[in-house]
């Protein structure tokens, strides 16, 4: 009862905070808030294979890419695909591809769902460094797969004019539901199996639990969550190309949960929110300000660099290791 109490009061606690910062806040910030809100869906997700599960896994951005491109080409219509390739004749199928921006996102987030599904035969098969290297090549064929399918995905000129349904209300709905359904997982049965994994796999194989299914569950539960964030970043943007999904997302998203804590979803949150908003805040040193008349570009991410060493000198396993932020307060209590 506690639970359920305590869920709906954070459900009508976020959705007024969401209504009150799309009502009284100016563009920038409500960008910079959706930004963030996509980014927790992203963190979240691929916390759960990444620190809950242990497996070394680099595959962000080609899941994130998938969910973009799906979703921007069912809700372009045809007659802006006709006008959009130019390097190609769309495919039928491409022309045959619409849907309305909900079903489009879910869409998006089973695709893939699938694709993880597919890929998780061969990567499973390795550990460790190779499990790396292998979901790191599948991230660069699907930024390569958009760039050469040109009569899929218009190649290297990307989709423009796609529109706009994405705000802050949905991507904060949709940040919401993931970071619930993920916790969830996390405390339940399979959650605590996934933790076994990460801990000591043969030992897991050993009492029985099926390491290939598990890792399989986490693995197509975090593809889902990031096609959907990719969908919402795709609608957010109204543009996206293949240069969006480079590596450097992956490596964003890495260093985002390494400075929550591998292993804690709301650790992942934190660190979304040090990351994107740390990022912003800091935009001043580009610029000339009080302290120099003369611009800088680059100064933030320095800047920004050592404050992170800094963090993680004093935090050796993030900021909230692979605890829950209510593990640590009930702790000091």
């Amino acid at each position: 009862m506690k639970y359920f109490t305590t869920l709906i009061i954070t459900i009508i606690g976020v959705l007024g905070a969401l209504y009150l910062a799309n009502s009284y806040l100016d563009n920038y910030s409500i960008m910079i808030l959706s930004n963030l809100g996509i980014f927790i869906i992203l963190a979240v997700s691929y916390n759960l294979i990444n620190g809950v599960t242990g497996q070394f896994s680099l595959e962000p951005n080609g899941f994130v890419a998938i969910g973009a491109y799906v979703t921007a080409l069912l809700l372009l219509s045809s007659d802006s695909k006709i006008d959009q390739f130019m390097l190609d004749d769309p495919s039928p199928l491409i022309l045959w591809m619409h849907a309305s921006f909900v079903p489009a996102l879910l869409i998006s987030g089973i695709v893939a769902s699938l694709v993880a599904l597919t890929l998780a035969f061969p990567v499973f098969r390795v550990r460790g460094d190779y499990l790396a290297i292998v979901t790191l090549g599948f991230g660069f064929i699907i930024r390569i797969f958009a760039i050469n399918q040109s009569e899929y995905t218009n190649g290297s000129m990307g989709l423009n004019d796609i529109p706009q349904y994405a705000n802050l209300m949905w991507i904060g709905v949709f940040a919401l539901i993931s970071v619930i359904v993920i916790l969830n997982i996390v405390y339940s049965k399979f959650g605590r199996a996934m933790k076994a994994i990460r801990d000591d796999e043969d030992a897991a194989n050993a009492m029985g639990i099926n390491t290939f299914k598990i890792k399989t569950y986490a693995f197509m539960t975090s593809a889902f969550f990031e096609g959907v964030g990719g969908g919402l970043m795709a609608s957010l943007l109204t543009t996206i190309s293949p240069e969006q999904f480079s590596f450097m997302l992956t490596f964003q998203l890495l260093i985002i949960i390494v400075l929550g804590g591998l292993g804690s979803t709301t650790g992942a949150i934190i660190g979304t929110i040090v990351v994107i908003i740390g990022m912003e805040w800091l935009r001043f040193l580009d610029e000339p300000n009080f302290f120099t008349d003369t611009a800088h570009p680059g100064l933030r991410m320095v800047v920004f660099s050592v404050i992170l060493i800094l963090i993680m000198l004093f935090a050796r396993k993030g900021i909230l290791a692979d605890k829950e932020i209510w593990d640590v307060f009930r702790k000091k209590k």
